[in-house]
């Protein structure tokens, strides 16, 4: 894939997980952020628990992306909830 279309795909799946986890998203470059995180920790999670990608092509990755980035979303929100704050 060529940079374009990572751009693409994590500003979907980051915006698509911060929708789903209610959040007020973190702006343009931060969803971009969020979903291209999410893209690498879906495929290890998909690619760990042997699960096939629902679809092909363009949408098979935005959904690998969309999956991993509400975990990583998950998981900062965890971790913000249990660190102190300064």
């Amino acid at each position: 894939m060529d940079i374009i279309t990572w751009l693409i795909v994590g500003l979907v799946a980051g915006l698509l997980a911060s929708a789903l986890m209610r959040g007020s998203g973190f702006g343009l470059l931060g969803d971009i952020a969020l979903g291209i995180a999410g893209a690498f920790v879906g495929s290890w999670t998909f690619r760990e628990l042997g699960w096939h990608v629902p679809f092909t092509g363009l949408t098979g990755v935005i959904a690998v992306a969309f999956v991993g980035a509400v975990i990583v979303l998950a998981g900062f929100r965890l971790l913000r909830g249990v660190l102190p704050r300064a």
